[in-house]
C-alpha cells in the first residue's frame, strides 16, 4: 500500500468518524453550545450593561489597587481611546470571550494540575499531550468544533479552552510539587488532616505558581480568539478578520491596537496579582 493510498483510507475514516459522532452526539452538541453561548451571553451582558466610563474606571481603580496609579491612569485613557474609535462593543464582546474561556480552561486546569502534583505518573502520562496541544497550530483546534458545535462563539470558546488550559495545568503541577519538604514534614509531625495540609501548607506554596498560569492562560486566551474571528465569533477578532478580507487597512489597524491594549492592561493586572499572592506566602 502505498502512502497516498493510506492517507486516502486515514481521511476516509476520520471523515466518517466525525459525521458519525455529530450524527449521533447533536443533542449533547446542542447543548454544549447552548451553555456555552448562554454563559457568554451573561458575562457580556454584564459588561455592556453599564456606560463605557464606568468600565474604564473599574479597570483604572483595580490597575491602582495592584499595579500603581499611572497604570491606572494609563489604562483608562487606553480603553477610552477604544471607545473612540468607535470599537467598544468589539472590545466587551472580545473581553466577554476572553474572560469566559480563561474562567472554562481554569476550571478544568487547575483541577487536573493539582491531581498531576501529587502524582508523577499522571504528570508525566499528560506531559506529550500537552506538548502537543502547544506545539499544534492554534486553528487547527477549530476545524474539529466547527463540524460539531457550528459557527458562532461556541467553537471559538471550545478552541481557546482547550489552547487556554496547558499552562495552568503545568504550572499548578509545578506549584503543587514545589512545596518545601519540611514543611510537609511539620504537619504530618503535627497530625494534621489531609485537607489541612492541602489548604494550609501545599496551597500556599503554590499560589506563586497557580496566579503565573492564570496569567499565561489569559494571554493564550487572547491570542485564539483573535484567530477565532474566521469562525465567526464576534469581537474584534471578527473585525480583524473582516478588515483582512476588504483590505480595510485602518479598521485592523484599530482592531489591533484595541487587541493590545486589552492584552496589556490584563497581563499587568494578573501579574501584579501573581506578585502579590507570591509577597503573601513568602
Amino acid at each position: 500500500m502505498d502512502s497516498s493510498s493510506f492517507t486516502d483510507i486515514f481521511d476516509e475514516w476520520t471523515d466518517s468518524a466525525l459525521e458519525w459522532v455529530s450524527d449521533n452526539g447533536e443533542f449533547l452538541f446542542d447543548y454544549v453550545r447552548w451553555v456555552l453561548e448562554g454563559l457568554y451571553d451573561a458575562i457580556l451582558w454584564l459588561l455592556e450593561l453599564p456606560p463605557f466610563y464606568v468600565v474604564a474606571l473599574v479597570i483604572a481603580l483595580v490597575g491602582w489597587r495592584l499595579v500603581n496609579a499611572w497604570f491606572a491612569i494609563l489604562s483608562g485613557a487606553a480603553l477610552a481611546l477604544c471607545f473612540s474609535m468607535g470599537l467598544w462593543p468589539e472590545t466587551m464582546s472580545t473581553l466577554a470571550l476572553v474572560l469566559t474561556a480563561t474562567v472554562l480552561a481554569l476550571a478544568i486546569g487547575i483541577p487536573i494540575g493539582i491531581a498531576a502534583g501529587f502524582f508523577t505518573a499522571l504528570d508525566r502520562f499528560m506531559e506529550p499531550g500537552l506538548d502537543l496541544i502547544q506545539t499544534l497550530p492554534p486553528y487547527i483546534y477549530l476545524l474539529p468544533a466547527i463540524a460539531l458545535l457550528g459557527y458562532g462563539p461556541a467553537t471559538a470558546l471550545i478552541a481557546t479552552v482547550v489552547v487556554a488550559m496547558p499552562p495552568a495545568i503545568r504550572l499548578t503541577s509545578l506549584g503543587i510539587r514545589m512545596t518545601p519538604r519540611e514543611f510537609i514534614e511539620l504537619g504530618e509531625a503535627s497530625g494534621i488532616t489531609p485537607a489541612k495540609m492541602f489548604f494550609k501548607i501545599r496551597l500556599p506554596f503554590a499560589l506563586p505558581s497557580i496566579m503565573a498560569g492564570i496569567n499565561q492562560s489569559l494571554m493564550m486566551a487572547f491570542g485564539m480568539v483573535v484567530i477565532a474571528g474566521i469562525v465567526g465569533s464576534g469581537g474584534l477578532g471578527e473585525t480583524i478578520y473582516g478588515a483582512i478580507r476588504t483590505l480595510d487597512i485602518a479598521t485592523s489597524i484599530n482592531g489591533a491596537i484595541a487587541i493590545v491594549v486589552l492584552t496589556m492592561v490584563l497581563d499587568r493586572i494578573t501579574q501584579s496579582a501573581a506578585r502579590l499572592g507570591a509577597g503573601r506566602t513568602s
